[in-house]
């Protein structure tokens, strides 16, 4: 089961944090990312067919395959997810979703991946948005990707 992280309450807007994956998520992933080359992206494969609703397995999948199509679909798919988990943990379209929380980052990744794949295949509008998106989360978002 997954731990709740109870944030303080500060005046302005509010601040949403993903809650802990389960244990065995967590370490399928770490062995996956053991993996060198394919076995690498096959392994993350299974990971994100065995645990649909883990962010981190969905963005790093995006990170490591080459074909930006592909890296395009699976950044997709880890966004929308993480609007779903961003939704159940509470938050209702605005507020921060910030990096320095562990448990936001395969979101906010899977995010700044669909900006950079979009970018990649010439969706110039999709990747601002994302790019916008990503500082209104974040402000101090640095555009790792």
């Amino acid at each position: 089961m997954a731990e709740e992280t109870v944030i303080p309450f500060t005046p302005g807007l509010p601040e949403t944090v993903l809650p802990v994956p389960e244990r065995a998520a967590a370490d399928a992933l770490a062995d996956a990312l053991g993996r060198p080359g394919l076995a690498q992206r096959d392994a993350l494969a299974d990971v994100a067919a065995r645990f649909p609703r883990f962010l981190d397995a969905w963005a790093h999948l995006a990170e490591v395959v080459d074909d930006d199509i592909e890296a395009y679909a699976y950044a997709r798919v880890g966004y929308h997810r993480g609007l779903d988990a961003l939704r159940a943990a509470g938050w209702r379209g605005n507020g921060y979703v910030r990096w320095r929380h562990p448990t936001n980052r395969g979101f906010l990744t899977a995010l700044d991946q669909l900006r950079a794949r979009a970018e990649a295949i010439g969706e110039a509008e999709e990747a601002e948005r994302c790019a916008v998106f990503l500082h209104q989360l974040d402000p101090d978002w640095d555009r790792r990707g």
